[in-house]
């Protein structure tokens, strides 16, 4: 039997952040197995946590979906490096060190988890059929999208900039357009409204695969791309707090901050769930 924790990411409060699996010391776990319990667990994500193998990495993380591994993610990120902590893990310098498909990410520690946001697979503008068929797929009208890119740093993500918060959270997508899309959107608000929800954007992130759809409740990497656009156009400042899954029925608050040419992207994680678990094909 293998330790196990589910973490609550994004949120300090119960119940409002992402919930991450995260099976530790998963080195004799096979493919097949990470697989399986994936599915079983039906989160957005499951990560098994195994011994790095490159020296400067304090650990190795798999992350996997429903359907499929994936080379980075961000809330899993996060929830491995507080579950490895948390199991007395020690990192050799000041950041934990993360090995990962996309290479090695640094989570820093304080003033909450976060890390540097990897850089970007595919970045600029999006080819004018793919701009039809995510439009089709959100029921927007060209001319109510500031500006749509590229923001893929391994899942696949492209980023619209709605401009206002409330276009954001009034967006009904078209679910049977939207086949293999992942997009994720970002508004503003006011300041008033900002003071009075926590935050100064508002995110939202659906991904589709085949037949299944999905609002994903708060999704780092989604956030860590739309800030390396947005921050670098200057379209966004270098500091701010995004909301995401309040449509939903969360509370997700992401962290951004740019700083010395790096975006970081952090927030809040607590463990809900902690037991053991057996791993058989």
């Amino acid at each position: 039997m293998l330790p196990f924790r589910q973490v609550d990411v994004f949120s300090s409060e119960p119940w409002l952040g992402n919930p991450l699996a995260v099976v530790h010391d998963a080195d004799g776990v096979t493919d097949a197995q990470m697989a399986a319990f994936a599915r079983w667990t039906n989160l957005s994500e499951t990560t098994f946590l195994c011994a790095p193998t490159d020296p400067r990495a304090d650990y190795r993380v798999r992350i996997w979906t429903t359907g499929g591994e994936l080379p980075f993610a961000g809330h899993p990120t996060i929830g491995s490096a507080h579950a490895w902590l948390e199991a007395g893990g020690e990192p050799q310098g000041d950041v934990v060190v993360q090995e990962c498909g996309a290479g090695l990410v640094d989570v820093r520690r304080s003033p909450r988890l976060g890390f540097a946001a990897p850089p970007l697979r595919r970045s600029g503008p999006v080819e004018d059929d793919h701009r039809a068929r995510i439009l089709r797929g959100l029921r927007l009208d060209a001319s109510t999208v500031d500006d749509m890119a590229w923001v893929d740093n391994g899942p696949g993500w492209v980023g619209v900039d709605l401009g206002a918060a409330s276009a954001v959270v009034d967006v009904v997508p078209d679910l049977a357009a939207f086949t293999d899309l992942k997009v994720c959107l970002l508004g503003r608000w006011d300041d008033a409204t900002a003071a009075e929800v926590g935050a100064d954007v508002e995110v939202r992130a659906f991904y589709a695969d085949g037949n299944e759809f999905a609002e994903d409740p708060v999704t780092g990497s989604a956030n860590a791309g739309l800030a390396q656009w947005l921050v670098g156009t200057g379209a966004l400042p270098d500091s701010y707090v995004a909301r995401q899954g309040s449509v939903i029925g969360r509370g997700g608050r992401v962290h951004v901050e740019a700083a010395d040419g790096e975006v970081w992207v952090s927030g809040d994680a607590v463990t809900r769930i902690e037991g053991r678990v057996t791993l058989q094909a």
